[in-house]
């Protein structure tokens, strides 16, 4: 990475640049970023080419001065000592060390800022930004709307620590097949809490939301087979959704539309895609009766 510094001398800041790009769109931008890659990540990352730049700065030797003595043509007519003055030395030495420390600095600095910026975001416009009673209570709806669809009471808590569900984990809900415990992401949770507390709808992050708490609680229903459970989530997400504070044709259109994206499923995510058999009269239809579906 040195030799990358020392070939392209604007590649520390374009990679600082790359920084706040990627920490401003994680912040504002589409929750698929926010899910995929942690932000943890970018600042580690950062703080690790800091210091990779800071150490190969000072193994560096340091570039030539240039000759501030008298011209060859001058020593030949008129002679020269050839004394050095000390304290010129010190102070070139002085500049060649503050210049990498500096550039260092400013990394951190920038870093600090950007991680300032990320904290004081979360911490008012996200699940963060509610109060713990507020949290509360919209947990304990979760729960009440989860154990309608598992069929028993269960619980729904939001991972607020990050040690179930989330970026690393690359899921936005977790729960034991047959249990009674499941968790969703603090940004599921933010999505649910807007729709059912404020009436605000986001579109495919409402309808998400929506599916993925209707996903685990048929987990914890007992259905084990993941493509199963996202069948039968999407059709009870439109009575959740309505239960919650959408109109029935916009609940049902949204799951709709989240059935279209789930045939589009490929690689890691591919177990979760609904089978066939997933369709209006299909043997997974959960209302046969009825010729709309979900």
């Amino acid at each position: 990475m040195q030799r990358l510094a020392d070939r392209f001398p604007l590649l520390p800041t374009a990679l600082r640049v790359a920084l706040v790009v990627f920490v401003l769109a994680w912040i504002f931008g589409p929750y698929e970023l926010r899910s995929a890659v942690p932000v943890w990540v970018a600042f580690l990352v950062a703080l690790g080419l800091e210091i990779n730049f800071f150490v190969g700065a000072l193994g560096r030797p340091p570039a030539p001065q240039p000759d501030r003595g008298p011209q060859e043509v001058d020593r030949e007519r008129y002679g020269y000592l050839g004394w050095v003055d000390e304290e010129d030395e010190v102070l070139e030495d002085r500049g060649s060390l503050w210049a990498p420390v500096s550039r260092f600095l400013a990394g951190l600095a920038l870093i600090a800022a950007l991680a300032l910026v990320f904290w004081f975001v979360e911490s008012r416009t996200g699940w963060d930004s509610l109060s713990v009673e507020t949290r509360a209570e919209a947990q304990d709806r979760f729960s009440t709307e989860a154990s309608r669809i598992a069929g028993k009471p269960v619980r729904i808590r939001c991972d607020e620590s990050g040690a179930y569900v989330g970026a690393v984990q690359h899921a936005d809900g977790v729960a034991t097949v047959g249990g009674e415990l499941a968790y969703l992401t603090p940004e599921r949770c933010h999505d649910l809490y807007r729709l059912a507390f404020d009436g605000e709808v986001t579109s495919s992050q409402t309808a998400r939301a929506l599916a993925v708490l209707a996903h685990e609680a048929w987990h914890l229903r007992g259905i084990d087979d993941e493509g199963t459970t996202e069948c039968y989530a999407l059709q009870s997400a439109v009575q959740l959704g309505e239960r919650l504070g959408l109109s029935e044709d916009t609940a049902r259109r949204m799951m709709q539309q989240q059935i279209v994206e789930n045939t589009g499923r490929t690689g890691a995510g591919t177990e979760y895609v609904v089978p066939p058999d997933c369709r209006d009269g299909g043997t997974l239809d959960l209302d046969p009766r009825s010729d709309r579906f979900p």
